[in-house]
């Protein structure tokens, strides 16, 4: 196994946890209504673990630790930014951005589980999995509260 093809899947998963961060407190800035607020910090705070343990293995590895984000993720944020900013900070237009942003991270976690497994250990294998599953689940919400105001 490469050690730095290992390092550079990890640090694309730091990557794109930093845009989550960062999407998910531009999100929080743009509502105000506090459940939003709740879940927005709670999906922060989900990828701040991800990301402390995606650097842990990184820095085990001795490998240098990605900073910054991904062009999808200034994307997101801008294009957040923007919508918010046209529609008054709607809630289902809040969600709908935070949904196209899950879409990104979903797709890249799905991304490495199937082209990157041969430079993973089956310990980080596990790792990657248990991540993806808790952003599914965290896309999956997001997903069901945009969708049931598309049915109100």
């Amino acid at each position: 196994m490469e050690t730095e093809k290992t390092i550079d899947v990890l640090n694309k998963l730091i990557t794109i946890n930093n845009d989550r961060i960062e999407g998910y407190e531009t999100a929080t800035k743009e509502t105000e209504e506090q459940d939003l607020k709740a879940l927005f910090s709670q999906f922060t705070s989900t990828s701040q673990q991800c990301k402390r343990e995606l650097i842990s293995e990184v820095i085990r590895l001795g490998g240098e630790v990605a900073e910054g984000t991904m062009i999808s993720g200034k994307f997101f944020r801008v294009w957040m930014d923007v919508k918010a900013a046209l529609t008054g900070k709607d809630r289902k237009t809040i969600l709908n951005s935070c949904e196209f942003g899950e879409d990104a991270a979903k797709g890249t976690y799905e991304k490495v589980l199937k082209d990157d497994l041969e430079h993973l250990t089956s310990e980080q294998q596990i790792m990657i999995r248990s991540q993806h599953s808790i952003l599914k689940a965290d896309h999956d919400k997001v997903k069901l509260m945009r969708d049931s105001l598309a049915n109100a």
